[in-house]
Formats: structure tokens, sequence, C-alpha cells
């Protein structure tokens, strides 16, 4: 009997050793998700949507891009959205302007843009010169020509779950993550970064109502920021399912911070010195290396959500050159001071024109006919 006790309990043991060495050797690093891969399937629908629009009578979707000073990055980003536009089939131009431009000159120029009929996309490079108020010209472009998505208009919309011209980065994270087939409905998600322009979008995109006319992912959103404690960040990516790094940190995520099997999309761009080779290197905000032995999906820093982002801004200029077809051109003029007129206040006997008179001694003014 004791015999047969101990054989019972080698056979135990063997078997967990058998299991574990299984475990261990089927676990493997993080599939890596290529956003040049899906940028290249979504330009080529875009190339078709082009195709088929010009063979209808239409005219070429055009895409104007402003660029303010010499910052070396915006010209690299620059380039790369005309050379996808030639790609795909847009006709693009893009406008060079010095960093001691003023605020009213460049407001001009994208008034002039606004209205001119030829330009179905405009976007103003950013980050803008120091003494320009950004929020301020993104909010001059027309909401309608917006490929970029970041006037108050179309993040009002896009908060309202209504279709709209969505961020170009945000709305590629929500693309590598639909066409990657990662499941979001109900899940947990961390956003690390809070800025209006990406974090705060991918969190809207992400927790929407997928009933709505902007479908949304469904999620439970965390959003964490510049004054999140790290030991308080930690607590909150151990248990997502979907980390989303946006905040700007080089290796703000490290393999402790995620759990097994989570996604992780890094968004960040950052420039640091490389010692071994002397030279300046492009990373994420997360630590590529040790996350992907946990994470079961990861992007690459770069060729991650970077050519996504200039796929979508494609996508948005068509859907732009579609929208003003159908769009009076008062609409348009409406976003510029020339095209705003003074109305005349009739001079009327209305209690809210004389506030200050009470009803009773109300007359009506003279010459005026019964």
């Amino acid at each position: 009997m004791a015999s047969l006790r101990a054989l019972r309990k080698f056979c135990l043991q063997s078997k967990h050793q058998v299991c574990s060495l299984h475990m261990s050797a089927s676990r493997q690093e993080a599939v890596v998700i290529s956003g040049r891969k899906l940028a290249r399937q979504i330009r080529e629908e875009a190339r078709t949507d082009v195709e088929q629009w010009v063979s209808t009578g239409n005219r070429r979707p055009h895409l104007s891009v402003v660029l303010v000073g010499d910052n070396v990055a915006s010209h690299s980003y620059v380039l790369n959205k005309t050379r996808a536009a030639a790609d795909v089939g847009i006709s693009s131009e893009t406008m060079l302007k010095p960093s001691c431009i003023s605020e009213d000159e460049l407001m001009d120029l994208i008034y002039k843009l606004n209205t001119d009929h030829r330009v179905d996309g405009l976007l103003v490079q950013l980050p803008l010169p120091e003494h320009i108020d950004e929020r301020r010209i993104c909010n001059a472009v027309s909401p309608d020509k917006d490929v970029d998505g970041f006037h108050v208009v179309n993040v009002g919309r896009m908060c309202l779950d209504q279709s709209t011209m969505l961020p170009a980065t945000p709305w590629g994270v929500w693309e590598i993550i639909k066409r990657t087939g990662i499941p979001t409905l109900g899940k947990n998600v961390v956003v690390a970064g809070r800025s209006k322009n990406v974090g705060m979008p991918i969190a809207m995109l992400l927790h929407s109502d997928g009933r709505h006319e902007r479908p949304g992912g469904d999620a439970t959103v965390t959003i964490s920021h510049r004054y999140t404690p790290k030991e308080q960040l930690r607590q909150h990516t151990r248990i997502a399912d979907i980390v989303v790094a946006a905040a700007g940190i080089p290796n703000l995520i490290t393999a402790d911070m995620i759990k097994e099997g989570a996604v992780v999309i890094d968004v960040g761009i950052n420039r640091v010195h490389d010692h071994v080779t002397g030279k300046d290197r492009l990373v994420g905000d997360v630590d590529f290396e040790g996350v992907r032995q946990k994470a079961s999906f990861i992007t690459p820093v770069p060729g991650g959500v970077g050519p996504m982002t200039v796929a979508m801004l494609m996508k948005n200029t068509i859907k732009a050159a579609k929208n003003l077809l159908l769009t009076p051109t008062e609409r348009i003029r409406m976003m510029g001071k020339k095209g705003r007129k003074k109305r005349k206040v009739p001079n009327l006997p209305c209690q809210a024109l004389h506030p200050h008179r009470p009803p009773q001694v109300m007359k009506r003014p003279r010459g005026r006919k019964k």
C-alpha cells in the first residue's frame, strides 16, 4: 500500500514537472504588430477609393500642408505625408513659412485656404513657434477641411460619438486594435497620457458605446498623466488587458508593470542618445525588449503607430473631399473673419432692447407707421 502511494506521488510530481516544462516552452514572445503592413492595406483601400471617386467625374482630392519653421522632425513628418498622398493619388502642396511669421499672418493664410474651393484637406503641422497660439490656429481651420481632427467642432462631435474627422493618431490606434482582432468590449484599458490630440481621443474611442453613430470600443478606460504616481500607475497597468502608452516618456512602461498576455500599444516617439553608436535613435514609451516577453501583442517604435497616422490622414482627406462636394460655400466662409457680417438690430419697442425701462412707459418710436 505504501509503495502504491509513493508511486502515485511520483507520477503526480512527474506530471507537474512535464506540464511546467511544456508551458514554459510554449510561452512565446508577443506578436509584433506591423504598423507598416496595416498602413499599406489602408493606403491600398484609399488608392482604390480615390480612383473610383475620380472615375465618376469628380476632382482629385487635394491636401494643403502649412509648415512653419525649421523643426527637423516636422519636415520629416510632412515629407512622409506628401509622399503618402502621391502614393494613393491625392495631390498635395506644402507651404513653407519662416518661424518669425506672425499669428495674424498665419491666420490670413488659413483663411485663404479655407475659402479656396480647390483645397479639400488642410493641416497646419504642429508644433508651432512659441509666439503662436496653437489652439487658435487649430480652430481657424475649417472643420470640413480639418484632416487632423483638431478643430473644437470635430473634437466635440467625436466626444458625442458622432461621425466626424477623427484625429489621425488615435484613429490609427483604433484601427490597429480592430484590424488585429483584439477584443475591447468590457476590457480594462489604461491610457498613459492625457494630451488633447492623442491620449484623450484614444480614451474616448475605446470607452464609447459601440452602438452609436461613431461606434466605440465599450472598454473600461483609466487615464493616467504626469501627476499619477508611478506605483499607482503600476497598480492599474497590472490588471489592464490593453495598455496604450502615449506620455512621451522613454521606458515608462516596463515588464513588471503589465500582466501576462496584455496588449501593449506604444504611441510614444522619443529621441534618445545611443551611447554605443554615438547617434540619436527613436524609442517609444515602452521597454520593448522586456515587455514583449510578457505581452501577447505589441507595437514597435518606429514602424508601429507612426505609419498608421499617415494612412488615416489620407482617409480623412478623401472624406473631406466627399463632404465638401455636398457643403455650401457659405458654410466654409463662416470660418473666416471676412465672411462674418454684423447683423443689424432692428429698432423695435421691446423690453429686451430697453431693459432699463418699465414695460408700461415704452412707446413706439416716432415716425413709425402703425
